[in-house]
């Protein structure tokens, strides 16, 4: 079985779309866990009248500490041995579920399985695809790799939290980055150049308002370097080859920025030593 996790709070303008693409995809093999955070909108309202009509659909309307926790209500409550976390403005692909449930009948467990990802944005448009084709650790730790963007693009044994915990509760913005890093260190990755998933990166979203303030890239930067701090040593030997490599090649295209390039860089790596310390 595949379990769905949904957390949502005052989501009432997307959920009732997530819930019928869940529908959509005609598993019999598929549980939808919709977790509420106690909204004020009519979010609880739909959610129980799908519920009402639809077996598979599991759920929960209480006060909790922000999205990991309620992602980790519903690892908790799932039946399945696989899962994935569909954000309640995020959809799959037609028919998806199937062929995930079909492509993990022959992974070893713990396994991590990664497609790629369409970003929607405002117009309706596809602006971008994520297409994270290079997962080794140094790769993703230097920034020479893109993470996956968005969870509806991933899907990984429920085992595999046995092995890197829960997503950490205190992390609100970067729990995915934070969870991704401890499972490709242990899991089976594999990547499929396929679209699986779609993410609405539009206004009033947190990560577009993130993105917008510029939050987005210190807490990126925040996750990375606590992560490469405690890397094996011949894993930071390696991160740090691919970030000389990365500048090189940058600066090789972009010669007339290497002064102004290095005193950002500078600044920002001061920054975000401090708030990691502190």
């Amino acid at each position: 079985m595949l379990s769905v996790i949904t957390p949502v709070y005052n989501g009432e303008k997307f959920i009732e779309f997530c819930i019928k693409n869940v529908i959509a995809q005609k598993s019999t093999l598929v549980e939808h866990i919709i977790i509420d955070g106690g909204s004020k909108d009519r979010t609880v309202e739909i959610i129980k009248e799908y519920a009402e009509e639809y077996k598979h659909i599991r759920w929960i309307s209480e006060k909790d500490e922000g999205q990991s926790d309620a992602m980790n209500k519903g690892i908790k409550m799932a039946k399945g041995k696989i899962l994935g976390i569909l954000n309640a403005d995020d959809f799959y692909e037609d028919n998806l579920l199937n062929r995930i449930l079909e492509l993990f009948e022959e992974l070893p467990e713990p396994t991590l399985l990664v497609g790629n990802c369409n970003l929607w944005d405002d117009e309706g448009k596809i602006s971008h695809i994520n297409k994270p084709k290079d997962l080794r650790i140094a790769a993703l730790l230097s920034e020479r790799s893109p993470f996956p963007y968005n969870p509806s693009a991933y899907f990984y044994h429920k085992s595999l939290h046995q092995k890197v915990g829960l997503y950490k509760v205190e992390e609100h913005y970067g729990m995915d980055i934070d969870f991704l890093i401890k499972a490709i260190l242990v899991a089976n990755v594999k990547y499929l150049d396929e679209i699986w998933g779609n993410y609405r990166h539009i206004e009033g979203t947190k990560t577009f308002i993130n993105k917008q303030t510029g939050q987005y890239d210190n807490i990126h930067k925040r996750v990375l370097l606590e992560h490469r701090s405690k890397l094996p040593r011949f894993l930071a030997w390696q991160v740090t080859a691919f970030k000389i490599y990365n500048s090189a090649e940058y600066h090789t295209r972009n010669p007339q920025e290497i002064l102004p390039n290095l005193k950002k860089k500078l600044k920002t790596l001061l920054r975000i030593s401090a708030s990691v310390k502190a």
